[in-house]
């Protein structure tokens, strides 16, 4: 059958694909779904062109990522969602027509196993570059992210998110091969034996070596939506009430966090904002991690992370070093405008931090450090793993806190997405997670990836836990990313090998050339 009578049947499979995948994550939770949408997409690239395979990839990614993306155009209208979700897409566009190229030489050389080895490896490609590039990248809506339930999230502590995707794609290779092939070979059974069975296997960390008593303040806001934040000292003073109602019911707190945008008026400028802080601080009695935006550096200001002690005394912070693009900062705003009046909604752009940060906290077990990330930050991999190999050179057990302001998302599938990906953080780094919204959801990750329940969307709470402490690095950690580079070299030696193999064809073809030319002059001299 002809590649053009075969593309109807080949859409429908890649868009079949993409919507496993979008089912895979939270809030549908069904996570296994990733593997026959791994398989779908990959059975529906098989043997086409590259044009084709970019356009296979599109329509899967356009099935995957404008659901799973929808939160992101809830009150900013479907312009911004779709423009995301498309951009997203043409990553896994791209990924087709490069397999496409790739894959298409080792059919006709026999190694179909080869062949379908490529998709694992151009997946955790592909999640890389749409996780780097443009503006440091979007790295949501990775397969990992999804397996936060599952076995296969066990491989973080290995090799972080890229070595749970490549262990889900590879479970797919073997149902890739038998729809294509009708046969399964011995080796690509036992890789996706491997990627289950040593999913199992993988040790996760489960005790601490100290604990620490920990609160978080969900204050809620007055409504959800852009406007959050339009009565600033209402969101305050929710935080503020919530501590005092924590303080009532807890006197032995070693820390308390509350959530980004917790403060939108500068406390350390605003003498009112000073005070509703200080007012929390005498009712607690406890050190307080909490999120402000301070009006700083003019004209720009910070999303910061600041911790400040019963004792007085100017308050540590950390900066965000990954602001968002179009939501915290527009780069290129007259380029942008052309296409949507909505990057002026962003009037004053956030300046970008330059450094990790961890907050030093004298438990009642024992000194530990409480490391903030700030938001979308926790879904950058680098970012979260350079933050906790900074901790541990100061040699205390530490904590990974998360602060989140999930209000402008409304009550969609962001904020359960996001706690997911706290999850898989949790495991790779070996660490607790109190990870903490405006808004919900809000809750404590352990080390092993459990989480303790979390809070309903727009309510107040105060959730508390006895949080695991732990110090040490995992293998991820010290390893770095390792599954991206190794993936990279594989794929330049398929290049290598398409190069080579396209230049000896093209030499036997004009040695053929050569030949029958020779012949019919032979055959013409003869006659």
């Amino acid at each position: 059958m002809g590649v053009i009578e075969r593309l109807p049947a080949r859409l429908l499979l890649a868009l079949a694909g993409g919507l496993c995948l979008w089912l895979s994550f939270p809030d549908h939770d069904l996570a296994l779904l990733a593997i026959p949408g791994v398989a779908l997409i990959g059975t529906a690239m098989w043997d086409v062109p590259a044009r084709t395979g970019a356009l296979l990839g599109l329509v899967a990614g356009l099935a995957c990522f404008v659901p799973t993306l929808s939160w992101s155009g809830i009150f900013v209208g479907k312009f911004p969602w779709f423009a995301l979700a498309t951009f997203e897409s043409l990553y896994v566009a791209v990924m087709g027509a490069v397999l496409a190229a790739l894959q298409r030489p080792l059919l006709r050389a026999g190694r179909p196993l080869l062949a379908a080895l490529l998709v694992p490896v151009l997946w955790v490609l592909q999640e890389w570059a749409r996780g780097s590039l443009p503006y440091g990248g979007f790295p949501w809506a990775r397969i990992a992210f999804s397996q936060a339930d599952t076995p296969f999230a066990r491989w973080a502590a290995i090799g972080g998110a890229p070595l749970i995707t490549l262990a889900v794609a590879l479970v797919a290779v073997p149902l890739i091969l038998l729809v294509v092939t009708r046969r399964v070979p011995v080796v690509a059974a036992g890789l996706a034996v491997v990627a289950v069975g040593g999913a199992f296997a993988v040790p996760v960390p489960t005790q601490g070596e100290s604990t620490a008593k920990v609160g978080l303040v969900q204050g809620n806001v007055p409504r959800a939506g852009l406007d959050f934040n339009a009565e600033r000292r209402k969101v305050l003073d929710n935080h503020v009430a919530g501590t005092e109602a924590l303080a009532a019911k807890h006197d032995d707190l070693d820390l308390v966090i509350w959530p980004e945008n917790s403060s939108d008026i500068d406390p350390l400028r605003n003498d009112d904002a000073r005070q509703q802080v200080q007012r929390a601080l005498d009712a607690i009695d406890t050190p307080l991690v909490m999120g402000a935006i301070l009006d700083e550096p003019a004209p720009a200001v910070s999303n910061v992370s600041m911790y400040y002690q019963p004792g007085g005394g100017e308050p540590e912070r950390y900066v965000k070093q990954h602001p968002v693009p179009f939501a915290e900062y527009v780069p290129h705003r007259e380029f942008y405008r052309l296409f949507s009046s909505k990057v002026d909604l962003v009037r004053v752009g956030f300046a970008k931090g330059d450094r990790n940060v961890a907050f030093r906290v004298e438990g009642e077990d024992g000194a530990f450090s409480a490391v903030p990330t700030i938001c979308f930050e926790v879904a950058y991999d680098g970012l979260m793993r350079s933050a906790v190999r900074d901790a541990e050179a100061k040699g205390e057990p530490s904590l990974l806190v998360v602060q989140t302001n999930n209000a402008t998302f409304g009550y969609t599938a962001e904020s359960t997405q996001q706690y997911a990906i706290s999850r898989i953080r949790a495991i790779e780094h070996g660490r607790s997670v109190a990870h903490v919204s405006t808004v919900g959801v809000s809750g404590f990750v352990n080390p092993d990836g459990s989480s303790t329940p979390t809070t309903e969307l727009f309510t107040a709470a105060q959730p508390v836990d006895e949080v695991v402490l732990r110090s040490g690095l995992t293998v991820s950690d010290r390893l770095g990313p390792w599954v991206e580079w190794g993936s990279a070299i594989l794929l330049l030696l398929a290049v290598a090998w398409r190069l080579r193999t396209g230049r000896t064809g093209r030499v036997e073809a004009r040695s053929t050339a050569d030949r029958s030319t020779a012949q019919t002059e032979e055959a013409s001299t003869g006659a």
